[in-house]
């Protein structure tokens, strides 16, 4: 139980540490790649992101949709990927090589789309090379680019907002 609650103080450290270093850039680029970090727990309806993305032309092979689950031994078929406690070590280490693989992939626009702040998701957010962070909770803004603050069941008021956004800021 205490070891936990230091590796839990150890990978918060790396979470801030990661933070304080981070250097927003803006570019012109047009969003082509796209990756969604969901809470299994909040929200499961991964289906509507695939949709929508259609619905925006963003056709690329190369989105990614990844869960986190609380169960370590809870095995999701739907999403490209997913996570658990069991897959981080003491100090950000990342025991997954393919969570390792996703936070190294350079998307142009990532969407977290949960409200409550979970060390895993934020450490994995946080680490991601992803260009454009786009989230719906304002726990830690300095984790995201763009926040829109919707509840979880207001999908479509999000994917609104975020078309809205998106089209001002000349990425579609």
């Amino acid at each position: 139980m205490i070891l936990k609650a230091f590796k839990e103080k150890s990978n918060r450290k790396y979470v801030n540490k990661l933070l304080a270093e981070r250097k927003p850039t803006v570019n012109n680029e047009k969003i082509k790649t796209v990756a969604v970090l969901l809470n299994a727990s909040e929200f499961h309806e991964f289906e509507v992101f695939r949709v929508y993305f259609k619905s925006l032309g963003l056709t690329s092979p190369k989105h990614k949709i990844v869960a986190f689950t609380m169960d370590d031994k809870l095995e999701h078929n739907q999403w490209n990927a997913h996570y658990s406690p069991k897959d981080f070590g003491w100090k950000g280490k990342i025991k997954n090589p393919d969570l390792e693989d996703f936070i190294n992939e350079p998307f142009d626009m990532m969407i977290c789309f949960y409200k409550n702040s979970v060390l895993q998701i934020d450490q994995i957010a946080a680490a991601s090379k992803a260009l454009f962070k786009v989230g719906i909770s304002n726990v830690d803004e300095r984790i995201y680019d763009l926040i829109i603050d919707v509840e979880l069941k207001d999908i479509n008021i999000f994917k609104q907002e975020l078309k809205k956004y998106l089209n001002i800021l000349k990425k579609l």
